[in-house]
């Protein structure tokens, strides 16, 4: 330790004079703690006079220089850590609702620390991430997935002119749905393809998984009824314009024995039953010209009516997909058959309760349908 009056007179007065001007509380305190290490004051004596701890006073005690006053200032003081202003906060809102493309980056989205790079180099402020989520967090920002959206791709005036008509088809086979029919119609995959979850653990361990994947795969085809929400779905084993056919032919068989269950005659299906209008999506093997020419001439009753591009959001059969598969989401499979025969009680049996006006998470834009 310094010996008593080791300090200069002009390097005393300087002290003395930083003192009585200085604004910064800190500061103060550091030059205090040169002056009384000056008058002879133990370290000990110095921290318990001022109050703190004998760790702060023996650092400054080290660091300080009475020549260069600038020694008693930390990074912080410095503008590393300058507080958030309100110009940052703006700034940081601002630029979490921009594309970071839109900036020059090659990057998709902003994470808090891309975020905090950026505005260091706009406002020379440097925050931590962890600091600019507490700051979102305030703001009420979440961290969550994004929703994909077809909007740029949609042909808006096609979009307007295919949903009136749809409304006029839903309004007539909702009063008479004897004499008209609405079903959306699709195709879906599910997999035997385990994936990993989440599962609780405790703090500082991981539970083991093992890394055997069972394979396999199980298509369908088929359709939901707008009136009663009945569905009707056949499984398949590849998607292209034969399966379509065959598919769309049992289909139609099904819905003359329908009739006939009622006491009708299949002869006079074709006049007196129920017109089939069939929405669905534009993939290459629906629109085969040979095969929509035989399904005019076999199935007569038939109208298929093509979805705008990229028009997801019209197809109602997209929420019993994806209510399928949200419930065998965690279950384990031994085999396709085990697969198959659940999503045949699911499907075609009536065990899948589907909430119908719900939104889909992650599914681009949500079925409005209903």
């Amino acid at each position: 330790m310094p010996a008593k009056n080791y300090l200069k007179p002009e390097q005393k007065e300087k002290l003395q004079k930083a003192f009585r001007e200085e604004n910064n509380a800190e500061i103060r305190e550091r030059i205090l703690i040169l002056l009384l290490l000056n008058d002879g004051k133990t370290q000990a004596e110095i921290a318990n006079f001022i109050g703190c701890s004998l760790k702060t006073v023996s650092r400054w005690c080290g660091r300080g220089d009475a020549d260069n006053l600038e020694s008693l200032r930390d990074k912080r003081m410095k503008g590393n850590h300058k507080k958030v202003t309100k110009e940052y906060e703006e700034l940081l809102l601002k630029v979490i609702e921009t594309c970071p493309q839109n900036l020059g980056y090659e990057f998709g989205r902003w994470t808090a620390k891309r975020l905090a790079t950026y505005l260091e180099e706009k406002t020379g402020i440097t925050l931590s991430s962890s600091q600019v989520t507490r700051i979102l967090k305030a703001k009420k920002y979440v961290y969550i997935w994004s929703k994909y959206s077809l909007e740029d791709k949609w042909d808006k005036k096609k979009r307007k002119a295919f949903k009136k008509k749809l409304k006029e088809y839903l309004k007539i086979t909702i009063k008479s749905p004897d004499k008209l029919q609405v079903w959306f119609w699709d195709e879906s995959g599910f997999s035997l393809r385990v994936i990993r979850r989440k599962n609780w653990s405790k703090k500082g361990t991981r539970k083991k998984v093992k890394g055997l994947r069972r394979k396999g795969r199980i298509n369908v085809m088929g359709g939901v009824r707008y009136s009663d929400k009945k569905r009707w779905v056949e499984f398949i084993q590849k998607g292209d314009s034969l399966t379509f056919y065959q598919v769309l032919k049992s289909f139609y068989e099904e819905l003359i024995k329908e009739w006939m269950s009622a006491e009708n005659s299949g002869e006079d299906f074709q006049e007196k039953g129920a017109k089939i209008v069939i929405i669905l999506d534009n993939a290459s093997f629906h629109k085969k010209e040979d095969i929509l020419k035989k399904i005019e001439e076999d199935m007569p009753n038939i109208h298929l009516e093509f979805l705008p591009e990229y028009s997801p959001d019209y197809n109602l059969i997209e929420l019993v997909w994806h209510s399928a598969k949200e419930y065998i989401a965690n279950r384990l499979f031994t085999s396709i058959e085990e697969l198959e025969f659940l999503l045949h009680r699911l499907l075609n049996e009536g065990e899948l309760i589907i909430k119908w006006h719900r939104k889909l998470k992650n599914k681009g834009n949500s079925v409005n349908v209903v």
